[in-house]
């Protein structure tokens, strides 16, 4: 990860961290990069956002460098990140952005970059994008005349997307009530429309974005209001999508949450059965739970374990050719249809598999148990030496053999802040504890921890 790019964007708060100077700069050196490639000297980019107040502001901000370095920009306008991987890849452009900071409150915005491949952009790129942001690239010369680069409504492209979407759906859903929660965001229009096209009843809710309530209180990462909606109306199930929705979660006909340990399960088997499960194996990251791994071992499928990040996640998919992967989170990828984590998708598989099936979700999942876990994050003074300590490995070590077959403990330094992350998943929270509080307690004493 570089100074201004993490795993997945450019992210911070809006014009504190993040301003439109930062986009504006972002926009000229693609323009520029891109351009330099095509013998009229013209790019073209495609560009999504979300319903974020200050998404607006970026999306000029963003233009306006573009056009400035002679490329065309299109937009795509309120739009999911997933749609735009899809139109950068079908449609031939050079590049994607999408502006969002996808879970996050709506006072923090991002940028994501996306390859011609529909791919998140390669580190080599990004990290000659930072080295224009902090001057250390000569300036880049401005298009003049007939050079000067284009802005270019492109709502067609996420039309285009809408009917994809809905070409993967094998069933009809006719028959079927669902719940949608559109977390104010990026799906707040697409996903009732696919739905209902495809014969659901669909109760949806969270869908009013006002530019200031995108993710609170709802979506993936609030589950409660959708728990509470399938219940009431007595659904079939419910959908929670995230800000930019290339997440999802759903809830069960009983209400209860389907993670994405969940939704790799039922895929996972429903796939091996249909034998379309490409090397016996589905990827996850190392903080998929415990229980996931125990129910793949008792249906004899194989995995894989990458670091936390949808962008390791593919990259392992890519390389070896698998079918599926992803995140507890809900960050799912089907990579026969996508290039990315995409909701939308994630919630038409996840209705294959349960009409195909004729089983609720809750039938799916009844041979999958969540272990409790409990996660702590403890500030220190420097995480790689902490982590990297002999008596908190030591002390980790005796942790795993306690557990043994039981349990597991994964301590890892945070990506982003001064932290060290304790997790440990037993048969108990009180199990979790104690373990969890045994390797703290050794950071503590060998003056790693800020108190």
């Amino acid at each position: 990860m570089g100074k201004y790019f993490g795993t997945d964007g450019f992210r911070g708060e809006a014009n504190v961290n993040l301003t439109v100077e930062h986009a504006f700069k972002v926009g000229r050196f693609l323009g520029w990069y891109y351009g330099k490639d095509h013998e009229n000297g013209k790019a073209k980019v495609v560009i999504g956002k979300d319903t974020r107040r200050s998404s607006y502001m970026f999306e000029y901000s963003l233009v306006a460098g573009l056009v400035a370095s002679g490329a065309d920009a299109y937009l795509l306008h309120v739009t999911t990140t997933p749609s735009v991987s899809y139109v950068t890849r079908i449609d031939d452009f050079d590049c994607g952005i999408m502006i969002s900071a996808s879970h996050n409150p709506y006072y923090d915005n991002g940028i994501k970059l996306i390859n011609a491949r529909g791919e998140k952009m390669d580190e080599g790129t990004i990290g000659e994008i930072e080295k224009y942001l902090d001057g250390e690239v000569a300036e880049l010369p401005y298009a003049t005349r007939e050079q000067v680069g284009t802005t270019v409504d492109y709502a067609s492209g996420r039309n285009r997307y809408m009917g994809h979407i809905m070409s993967l759906a094998q069933y009809s859903f006719k028959g079927y009530r669902i719940g949608i929660d559109s977390a104010n965001g990026s799906s707040w229009q697409m996903a009732k429309s696919i739905f209902d096209a495809l014969g659901a009843k669909t109760y949806v809710i969270h869908a009013e974005p006002n530019g200031t309530n995108i993710n609170e209180d709802c979506g993936s990462t609030h589950m409660e209001s959708l728990q509470d909606l399938v219940r009431r109306e007595h659904l079939d199930c419910g959908f929670a999508f995230d800000g930019d929705a290339d997440r999802c979660l759903a809830v069960d006909e009983n209400g209860n949450i389907i993670s994405g340990d969940h939704i790799l399960y039922m895929s996972g088997v429903y796939m091996k059965n249909k034998g379309t499960l490409t090397g016996n194996k589905v990827v996850t990251t190392v903080m998929s739970n415990f229980g996931l791994y125990k129910a793949f071992d008792a249906a004899g499928i194989e995995y894989e374990k990458t670091a936390v990040g949808d962008k390791y996640v593919y990259e392992n998919m890519f390389q070896n050719g698998y079918r599926i992967g992803g995140e507890q989170s809900g960050h799912i990828i089907y990579s026969k249809y996508e290039t990315t984590g995409d909701g939308l998708v994630t919630a038409i598989k996840m209705m294959e598999v349960m009409i195909a099936s004729k089983k609720t979700f809750s039938q799916l999942c009844e041979n999958l148990v969540i272990y409790p876990q409990v996660l702590k994050n403890v500030r220190v003074t420097d995480k790689e030496k902490a982590q990297a300590d002999a008596d908190v490995q030591a002390a980790v070590a005796a942790v795993a053999e306690s557990l043994g077959n039981d349990g597991r403990i994964l301590v890892r330094p945070s990506g982003t802040e001064p932290l060290v992350r304790v997790m440990v998943e037993a048969d108990s929270v009180e199990t979790c504890e104690k373990y969890v509080e045994q390797v703290i307690d050794v950071i503590r004493e060998k003056g790693f921890m800020v108190e």
